[in-house]
C-alpha cells in the first residue's frame, strides 16, 4: 500500500500492532507493519534488555513504544515500604481468594512479591518519563501515549530526535486535544478494544475523529483483527489500523497458556468494561476478580494507579503461584470471540492483507 503513514514510517502496510511482547513487535515490523512495544509492565533493567533484543532482531525495520501518561492519577509513593493501601481493600481481596480456595502465601513471600511487582507498574507521568529516558536512546520511530495528551516537552524532544508522536483517543474532544498538543497521528480507539477504552463504538468514533482532526492522519482501533475491519477503517477515512488483542493468540505471544485457552473458548460477550483492574475504565476478559468488584460488599474502586497496586500487592503472587486461571484477567477486546486457535504473527498479517484485497475486489464489482 501507499499512503501517508506508509511514507511516514517507510512501511509496506499501515498495520500498527501494540503488544507487551517483544517477539510480536519484531514479527509485525518484519512482516511490513509497525510493531509498538508496550512499556507499562517493564522496569528499567528489563526495558534495557527488551529494547536491546528488539534492536538486534528487527533487521533495521521501524518500531515504536507505548507509554501511559494519564492527566489525573494518585501521585503518592510507590515503593512498597512507603505505600499505604486501604486496609478494607486488601482484606476484601484476601477474602475473595480465601473463599475460592486459593492458597495463601507467607508474609515474607508477599513482601518480596509486592516489591517486585510494583517495580513493573508504570501508570504515572513520572514512571513513563523515567522509562522514556531509556527508550529514546534506542532507534525508535514512534512514541504513543495511551492515556492522555503528551506533554509539550515530550513532543518537542521527540521531534528534535526525529521521532513521531501519537496518542489514543476515545472521544472527539480528546482527539482534538492530542492534535493541539502536536501529535503527528491519532489512534481513534472504539469501546470494542481491549485495555483502556471509552464508551463510543468504532463505527461512530472513527469518521468523527477523522473529520475533527484533518489533515492529521488517524488510525482506526477497537475490534480490528481481520482484513474486512481494515477495509472498514479505510472506508471511514482512517489511514490505517491500530490493533492489539489479535496478537494475543499468536505463537509469539507470551500470554500464559491457561489464559490463552480461556480466550480461545470465549465469545464476543465474555469481556467486561470495568475500572476494577487499574482504576481507569478498560476492557478485560471477564473473570472472578472483575466479578468480585461488582459485588454489593465490594469497596469503592480506587484511582489509578492505586487500584492496580491492589492487584499487584494483594492478589497477583497468590493467583500465579497455583495458576488460578479463574482469577486471571487479561486486557482483551470483543474480537476475542474470533480468536479460536494459535497461529503465527505472519499468518495473522497475511490473512488481514488477503481479506483486505478480497474486500477491495468485491467493492469494485459492486460499485461501477
Amino acid at each position: 500500500m501507499k499512503n501517508v503513514l506508509c511514507d511516514m514510517f517507510n512501511i509496506e502496510i499501515p498495520i500498527f500492532a501494540f503488544s507487551h511482547c517483544r517477539d510480536v513487535v519484531v514479527e509485525v515490523s518484519k512482516a511490513g507493519g509497525l510493531g509498538v512495544f508496550g512499556m507499562a509492565r517493564e522496569n528499567p533493567r528489563k526495558l534495557h534488555e527488551s529494547l536491546d533484543w528488539i534492536d538486534r532482531n528487527i533487521q533495521g525495520k521501524p518500531y515504536g513504544i507505548d507509554i501511559l501518561m494519564p492527566t489525573k492519577y494518585h501521585s503518592g509513593p510507590k515503593a512498597h515500604d512507603e505505600l499505604t493501601l486501604p486496609k478494607r481493600h486488601v482484606e476484601f481481596i484476601k477474602k475473595i481468594l480465601d473463599d475460592a480456595g486459593v492458597p495463601s502465601i507467607s508474609e515474607a513471600e508477599a513482601e518480596q512479591a509486592a516489591k517486585e511487582n510494583l517495580e513493573s507498574v508504570n501508570m504515572t507521568r513520572e514512571d513513563s518519563m523515567r522509562m522514556l529516558k531509556i527508550a529514546v536512546e534506542h532507534p525508535i520511530s514512534l512514541i504513543v501515549n495511551a492515556l492522555g495528551s503528551p506533554p509539550r516537552e515530550l513532543v518537542e524532544e521527540a521531534h528534535s530526535r526525529g521521532i513521531k508522536i501519537a496518542a489514543l483517543a476515545g472521544t472527539v474532544k480528546h482527539a482534538i486535544k492530542h492534535r493541539d498538543a502536536g501529535c503527528d497521528m491519532i489512534m481513534a480507539v472504539g469501546t470494542e478494544a481491549g485495555g483502556h477504552t471509552g464508551k463510543i463504538s468504532s463505527m461512530v468514533l472513527w469518521p468523527a475523529v477523522v473529520d475533527a482532526v484533518a489533515p492529521v492522519p488517524v488510525l482506526g482501533g477497537g475490534g480490528v483483527g481481520r482484513g474486512r475491519q481494515v477495509a472498514a477503517a479505510l472506508a471511514l477515512g482512517c489511514e490505517g489500523v491500530w490493533c492489539g488483542s489479535i496478537w494475543l493468540k499468536t505463537v509469539q505471544s507470551d500470554v500464559p497458556p491457561a489464559v490463552k485457552e480461556r480466550m480461545f473458548n470465549a465469545t464476543h460477550e465474555d469481556t467486561v468494561h470495568t475500572a476494577s483492574f487499574t482504576g481507569k475504565m478498560g476492557r478485560l476478559l471477564r473473570n472472578s476478580y472483575t466479578d468480585a468488584w461488582d459485588r454489593p460488599d465490594a469497596p469503592e474502586i480506587l484511582p489509578p494507579p492505586l487500584q492496580r497496586y491492589i492487584w499487584e500487592v494483594a492478589a497477583r503472587r497468590r493467583v500465579e503461584r497455583v495458576r488460578a486461571a479463574e482469577f486471571w484477567g487479561y486486557p482483551v477486546g470483543q474480537i476475542v470471540g474470533d480468536m479460536k486457535e494459535e497461529i503465527s504473527v505472519r499468518e495473522v498479517v497475511r490473512g488481514m492483507i488477503e481479506e483486505l484485497l478480497d474486500t477491495k475486489d468485491k467493492f469494485e464489482q459492486l460499485i461501477r
